[in-house]
């Protein structure tokens, strides 16, 4: 395949893959109801799927499958494989466990998909490389809002065709990639197994600054995309406003994919790392006004901010994953990428949990700004040691 066409294909794939990460989210009401499961399921299940894909990043780093193995053939069976385990959710015979059981082995096998995608575009992309991975963060934003879309298109047909939709997609995903992306032209083979590479990675100090950078941005990034729903359910309740919340929950979190590839082609003006910056500042912005936004009597206005920050929170994805792979040796470069999204999905799991916790305590609308903390620290990260070499 010419090389021209590898991106769109990657993108596309990545995107119909990527449905499966909040399927869940999306009839949580559904299983809420169907499973009786109890006022903290959003949170519980939202976690499930971060420790299946931080168990699963581990994994696939300590043992550098990646960098060993063949990325397309690793990228189609976690798909399938993925696909298979989302299927799980719509068993009659479900219980809370079994539910969360499924959810975490959805979110292992993604751990084959989301990073693996990036690492056959650094394979392919040398010069670039931000613009490719802007395309491809944002078709993974996309396919994240994906079954928030499918929800509002089925809203008359069962709950479970929303599951089911998003495990075909996943699975037409993985079988197109292994038939149509070789491995690409840049990919150097790491022959040996060398558990000590996931600690060798963060001797780099451009590297250490890009992935703290990444770590700040992942503290608010998925808590902010699993409670867009309840947000909005919040303020049409206090304002009296009937709001169509899956639609504005797709394009909320989908608005950010098109952020991502216009940051990409920033990033090739102001550079990376600048361009990055200046993300991590507006999105920390909106987590400390936030609690101002829900006092608004204008649903444009709230739902106005609401499209902004969906696209802030995001647009530093694909540069901060561009600079970790920059600043990473070519033979660990898929292995640095998976363990940097190993500890940063890490972080939204206490993000997400801590959340949960306060609202179910407080019930407060200003629990939100507890999400400023990672911008915050991923801008200290970048100014006491900005990256000598900003490709």
């Amino acid at each position: 395949m010419p090389q021209k066409s590898v991106l769109p294909v990657i993108v596309i794939v990545q995107f119909f893959c990527t449905s499966l990460w909040f399927a869940g989210n999306a009839v949580m009401n559904n299983l809420m109801l169907d499973f009786d499961l109890g006022s903290s399921a959003l949170g519980h299940l939202t976690t499930a799927v971060q420790f299946g894909f931080i168990s699963g990043t581990f994994v696939f780093a300590l043992l550098c499958i990646v960098d060993r193995f063949s990325p397309s053939t690793v990228f189609c069976f976690s798909a399938c494989c993925a696909a298979l385990f989302n299927l799980g959710v719509i068993w009659n015979g479900n219980s809370s466990w079994s539910i969360l059981l499924f959810r975490v082995m959805t979110g292992f096998f993604l751990a084959g998909i989301y990073p693996v995608g990036m690492k056959i575009a650094a394979d392919y992309f040398e010069k670039g490389l931000g613009k490719a991975l802007g395309f491809l963060v944002g078709a993974l934003v996309l396919g994240t809002a994906l079954p928030h879309a499918l929800k509002d298109l089925t809203e008359t047909l069962p709950w479970k065709y929303v599951i089911i939709g998003t495990s075909c997609l996943a699975v037409l995903g993985g079988l197109s990639l292994l038939a149509m992306v070789p491995n690409g032209p840049y990919r150097k083979k790491n022959q040996k197994l060398d558990l000590s590479v996931c600690f060798k990675v963060f001797k780099n100090k451009n590297f250490r600054t890009s992935a703290f950078g990444y770590f700040g941005h992942m503290w608010e990034l998925y808590t902010f995309w699993a409670f867009v729903p309840i947000i909005l359910e919040v303020f049409s309740n206090e304002h009296g406003i009937a709001l169509n919340i899956p639609l504005l929950s797709f394009l909320i979190i989908g608005i950010g994919g098109m952020a991502c590839v216009l940051g990409g082609y920033l990033a090739m003006t102001l550079g990376t790392q600048k361009t990055a910056f200046y993300a991590l500042l507006l999105s920390g912005t909106c987590c400390l006004i936030s609690p101002w936004m829900f006092a608004l009597d204008s649903e444009i206005i709230f739902v106005g901010f609401l499209l902004f920050w969906g696209m802030t929170v995001i647009a530093d994805s694909p540069l901060f994953s561009t600079l970790v792979a920059q600043n990473a040796p070519s033979e660990m470069k898929g292995t640095a990428l998976t363990i940097v999204n190993c500890i940063g999905f890490s972080i939204t799991i206490i993000s997400i949990q801590l959340i949960t916790t306060i609202r179910e305590m407080t019930g407060s609308n200003s629990i939100y700004v507890i999400l400023g903390i990672g911008p915050i620290i991923g801008i200290i990260a970048l100014l006491r040691n900005p990256i000598t070499q900003d490709k």
